[in-house]
């Protein structure tokens, strides 16, 4: 069976589109494919693959997986590419609309130049603090600024849903941090349910700072746009930077306002195409 596939990056956060419209895959064998294509040696190579589908309750469906084969709420750099893809390929004319991710709906913006979207805000709705709503075990009504011991050294974190789990640590210098050692004990540890996303998080200023993140089912990534909310979110509840904070990550700049009169998070940053193809699957 040929597929046909768009690459496509946000800040470096690269996944395989596939048009949910015309590509017809048995839901059964996604997963596999999504681990083979995600291969960056033996396939297309991506952080995972993203299927754009018809929806009833919004616009366009989002249905994402990670590099793994497993399933994933929401990926702000996903999402801002998916609002790229509709606009770009024709499927909608309209520079607002919405897009439904594991059943949130998320209302985009776009910015066109030369009759290609460059640059999409995202409201990505209000971040959630519940731990068993994140979900994280802990006894605590919010998890800001907690001990967690990960390889014997204990870290501070704070954590946030976006969507999907989150937890935030912040380190003197993301540089030289060893994110591939310590992240995947962060993934597996024990007060993750559903396993998380972890954020290491340096402040440069108010309204400046840089992150890289260690990404549930796929390891280190050169962005997450949920990271960055979420980062964020952490960032004003420890009192360490204002609401309007550019993020900066491995592949780029994001930036995240975080409204607290809607308690809505806004995120606005780029999306490319790579390249076009078909491949056998």
């Amino acid at each position: 069976m040929k597929i046909k596939f768009t690459k496509m990056q946000g800040c470096g956060n690269d996944y395989i589109y596939i048009n949910g419209f015309t590509e017809k895959i048995p839901q059964e064998k996604k997963a596999e494919i999504v681990r083979r294509i995600s291969d960056r040696h033996f396939g297309i190579g991506g952080d995972g693959a993203i299927f754009i589908n018809p929806a009833q309750e919004a616009d366009f469906e989002m249905e994402m997986y990670n590099a793994d084969g497993s399933r994933s709420e929401m990926c702000g750099n996903g999402i801002r590419c998916v609002g790229k893809y509709v606009y770009d390929y024709g499927l909608i004319d309209k520079t607002k609309f919405s897009v439904v991710s594991a059943g949130k709906i998320k209302y985009l913006e776009l910015t066109v130049e030369n009759k290609k979207a460059v640059r999409i805000k995202v409201n990505m709705g209000s971040p959630i603090l519940l731990p068993k709503q994140i979900p994280v075990l802990s006894e605590s009504e919010k998890v800001v600024d907690e001990p967690i011991t990960v390889l014997d050294k204990e870290y501070r974190m704070t954590c946030v849903s976006m969507g999907n789990p989150h937890a935030v640590v912040f380190v003197e210098n993301t540089s030289d941090f060893p994110v591939n050692e310590v992240g995947p004990y962060f993934e597996h540890h024990e007060r993750f349910p559903n396993r998380t996303n972890t954020e290491f998080v340096q402040i440069i200023d108010r309204n400046h700072i840089k992150m890289r993140v260690y990404e549930r089912g796929t390891g280190e990534t050169l962005a997450c746009g949920t990271g960055c909310c979420a980062s964020v979110v952490a960032c004003v509840l420890n009192n360490l930077t204002d609401a309007l904070v550019y993020v900066e990550v491995l592949g780029g700049v994001i930036y995240i306002e975080w409204n607290r009169e809607e308690n809505q998070i806004y995120m606005t940053g780029p999306a490319e195409t790579v390249f076009e193809g078909e491949i056998d699957v």
